[in-house]
């Protein structure tokens, strides 16, 4: 059954078959003559016929509702193909938005990932099976994009946007100043860190992360309604902890490159990670895959603050501290 948050706001568990984050917080606020839909699930029966049962239970029309997507990964964003109709407005970011709009497949990022390192056959068969490729949205409908600032009326809420990137480059979240209620999407969870992955030279995503955190830190902020886990109180706390874990990253990683030079791939295999596995040989390919995508992002905020420097051989590109 929904989760009544507040009156006319509800958390509704989407099951995320095949993931380890086991469910995604989708959040409805029922209005008058249209609804809100925050955030679907994956492009999966399963997902829909929960989503579809939840709003049965608060009774909402899913032909009267309109959708907000914080960001743009497939559990957030994939069943929206099977959910938008012909009135259905879905909100969307531009950065976000241009990625889907310029999508050529992973080949470029399955290109730097090989000169960073990893071993891109196995990768490549790991994109194929995860359940991000698998479960995505079948097409994309038409998008209605909103800005920093932009409010969303439904009912006796009005959400604005808070623009959040870090997560990914356009990840937005919806704040009722007058209830002090932010939908946090993936910028801010209560007990996982927030995955920070970096997979171009033109990019410093967790520069931009720490921005949007500080951002946050600033709102007046009473409740967090994330995309995964539970609600929580105090983002000031749970904000600090983030950045402290950053900035302990930031020194390991310093650290371990003292004993190198490193791709990212060889660095991300010497960084603590919290999962259970004896090494990272017996880590799987997926989880290899998002761990070097986080200490890719480490390495460049390092970069561009010119705390290291890279040097390239045989097309592979390896990191020093800077003497």
């Amino acid at each position: 059954m929904p989760q009544e948050i507040e009156k006319d706001l509800y958390r509704i568990e989407i099951p995320l078959p095949e993931t380890p984050l086991k469910y995604l917080n989708a959040y409805v606020i029922r209005g008058r003559d249209r609804h809100l839909l925050v955030d679907t699930g994956l492009n999966h029966d399963e997902c829909l016929a929960a989503l579809r049962d939840g709003l049965a239970a608060i009774d909402v029309d899913l032909a009267d509702t309109d959708i907000f997507i914080t960001h743009l990964h497939a559990d957030h964003f994939g069943l929206v193909s099977r959910l938008a109709a012909d009135r259905t407005r879905v909100y969307f970011n531009r950065p976000d938005a241009e990625i889907i709009e310029s999508w050529e497949g992973f080949g470029p990022m399955l290109a730097y990932a090989g000169h960073h390192g990893f071993p891109v056959d196995r990768l490549r068969a790991a994109l194929k099976a995860h359940p991000g490729s698998r479960f995505g949205t079948d097409w994309v409908p038409p998008l209605q994009i909103l800005s920093e600032g932009d409010a969303i009326t439904v009912g006796d809420y009005v959400w604005q946007c808070v623009e959040t990137p870090g997560h990914t480059v356009g990840h937005t979240c919806l704040y009722d100043p007058s209830r002090k209620l932010l939908i946090a999407g993936d910028h801010l969870l209560i007990d996982i860190t927030p995955n920070i992955q970096c997979w171009s030279d033109t990019q410093d995503p967790l520069r931009h992360y720490l921005a949007s955190l500080d951002k946050v830190d600033a709102m007046d902020v009473r409740l967090v309604l994330p995309g995964h886990r539970r609600l929580f109180a105090d983002h000031h706390r749970r904000i600090s902890e983030l950045k402290n874990h950053h900035q302990e990253r930031l020194a390991e990683v310093v650290t371990l490159l003292a004993g190198g030079p490193f791709n990212a791939y060889e660095t991300a295999a010497r960084m603590t990670w919290d999962l259970q596995a004896p090494s990272w040989s017996d880590f799987p390919v997926a989880q290899q895959w998002f761990a070097t995508g986080e200490a890719l992002a480490h390495l460049r905020y390092l970069e561009e603050a010119g705390r290291i420097s890279r040097r390239t051989d045989r097309d592979i590109v390896r990191f020093s501290p800077m003497p």
